[in-house]
């Protein structure tokens, strides 16, 4: 056998440009003398394609293009995914066709409905065989979630097939590769087969597709795997043929290449093609820019330093370092007399109410008018604001809204704060790109004399230990506790993590790099009464 794995970039809602990649793909394995093409999930449409699968019109295009690209099929069999409407719904499907004609269809039989997917939203359950005979073989057919499941791989078990194709649409989160394979490898050894494992490459709001497309053969040996990240069509000539095994990239490697190819599809596929970012000197603002001038290139990138009476003569050092580190453009705008003007005209009304000793109200104002300003230069020059705050500051809503969580993409939303000062040395182990004092000193917001997180958080180890146990693993505080931890600080914690839900609901999407990202993932009422003490 000799099989073609297309892992491509479709997207979403792009069915012109869809079909004709597809196309482009299917006539590589015609020239390459290819048995079958198998293209992943929902390739037509790109995934997920959400409530556009409600739209009459969206549905007509979807079938236009299934039928473009059944007819454009030669003796190649081309494998590939589309939503589909039968007399039962809607189906999410495998379109197997050949010499211009659908020689079968199969219809995927479990539909997720956990962390990102909402399948059950848009799909009925599919019933369909999952065998069919190509020139005399028996290939076997599942979609994504169908590998997962142990009830239907025991059913399957039973048939004979020559191969089993899997299409899916697997978004990343660290270490699923591992996870990918580690099944398909149980699966080929369940089915006495080779098994093929296609998926997508691309950033899709929140999502990132990794692709890590592979091939094992019967005996549960990984005999192919493609480059994760990158667009790569790979043939694969069974069992028999020598390795091709790309090597894995690290955890921050891949961290790292997550991250980027979310902001490059993010700004690029919505129209823009620059952005600009607020640099305080700190860590958060370092790793954003470093991640965006490799995602978009330094002429793309914008650093504005915002400096305030309380920022430090060394975080002003450690910005104009990393642009110059960067080779970004940058401008300075103060805020110090936007800061007072506004505190003047609040000091009379805060009088009324016996409120004129400064608080929080105050550190927010100057965070406020950074956002602002931020945004005024976003709105002039058409740049996306990209914001910098990280998942441990938005866990415990230590962020002020409309202030530094103004913008337009989130970067490091799904990134723990011990996770960017992994990510900086990672960025650093070529030369220096994040300057060596960023990572050293302790993080301060800098909106009060002397201020460091640590005056109002946990240090940052102990916090996300904690987030980590009851967001990843929905631990509960006892639970918790009994991990070594102060009960008071756990509680304390816990109790921020829920009262701040309101300000994630008004945040700005960011890359999903973890198993359960705030948005998608993890979705909680704002307003509720179950505390745990």
């Amino acid at each position: 056998m000799r099989m073609m794995l297309a892992q491509c970039m479709p997207r979403v809602g792009d069915m012109s440009g869809n079909v004709a990649m597809m196309k482009s793909i299917m006539a590589d394995a015609e020239s390459q003398a290819c048995e079958i093409v198998v293209f992943p999930e929902l390739v037509v449409t790109g995934y997920p394609p959400e409530d556009l699968l409600l739209r009459p019109v969206f549905m007509q295009v979807v079938e236009a293009s299934v039928n473009e690209l059944v007819q454009a099929s030669g003796a190649v069999c081309c494998v590939f995914g589309a939503p589909r409407r039968d007399k039962d719904g809607l189906k999410n499907s495998a379109i197997l066709c050949q010499k211009g004609k659908i020689i079968g269809i199969y219809d995927k039989k479990y539909l997720p409905n956990y962390g990102v997917f909402d399948e059950r939203r848009y799909f009925s359950t599919g019933f369909s065989k999952s065998v069919f005979v190509v020139n005399g073989r028996k290939i076997g057919i599942g979609i994504c979630e169908d590998l997962w499941q142990d009830e239907l791989a025991e059913q399957q078990e039973k048939y004979t097939c020559d191969v089993w194709l899997n299409l899916n649409a697997s978004p990343f989160h660290w270490g699923k590769q591992h996870e990918r394979e580690a099944l398909t490898m149980r699966r080929a050894k369940q089915f006495s087969a080779p098994v093929l494992y296609v998926n997508p490459v691309g950033g899709q709001d929140e999502i990132v597709f990794d692709g890590g497309s592979h091939a094992v053969n019967a005996l549960g040996e990984l005999c192919l795997r493609a480059s994760m990240f990158k667009e790569k069509v790979s043939v694969w000539d069974g069992e028999e043929a020598a390795k091709n095994i790309v090597e894995l990239p690290d955890d921050m490697e891949q961290l790292n290449q997550a991250l980027v190819m979310g902001v490059r599809d993010y700004v690029q596929r919505n129209a823009c093609s620059q952005v600009v970012i607020g640099l305080s000197g700190g860590i958060d603002s370092a790793v954003v820019a470093v991640i965006a001038v490799e995602a978009l290139g330094a002429e793309n990138v914008l650093g504005v330093l915002l400096p305030s009476k309380y920022s430090s003569d060394h975080s002003l050092k450690d910005a104009h370092a990393l642009v110059e580190n960067l080779g970004i453009e940058s401008i300075t705008l103060p805020i110090a007399d936007g800061v007072a003007a506004i505190d003047k005209s609040l000091a009379d009304t805060f009088a009324i109410w016996d409120k004129s000793e400064p608080d929080v109200t105050e550190e927010n104002v100057q965070a406020r008018i950074r956002g602002v300003l931020l945004m005024a230069i976003s709105n002039k020059t058409g740049r996306m604001l990209l914001t910098t705050g990280n998942k441990s500051e938005m866990a415990v809503g230590y962020a002020t809204l409309y202030g530094d969580m103004a913008g337009g993409f989130a970067v490091i939303k799904d990134v723990y704060k011990m996770q960017v000062f992994a990510l900086a040395n990672y960025m650093n182990l070529d030369g220096e790109m994040v300057p060596q004092n960023t990572i050293d000193k302790p993080p301060s917001a800098e909106l009060a004399p002397d201020q460091k997180d640590s005056d109002s958080l946990p240090d940052y180890d102990v916090l996300d230990a904690i987030l980590q146990a009851t967001i990843e693993e929905r631990l509960g505080v006892d639970d918790i506790v009994a991990r070594g931890f102060d009960r008071a600080e756990v509680v304390r914690v816990v109790r921020m993590l829920q009262n701040s839900e309101y300000k994630r609901r008004q945040a700005p999407p960011g890359v999903k790099i973890t198993k359960r990202a705030f948005g998608r993932d993890r979705r909680y009422p704002m307003t509720h009464a179950f505390r745990e003490n």
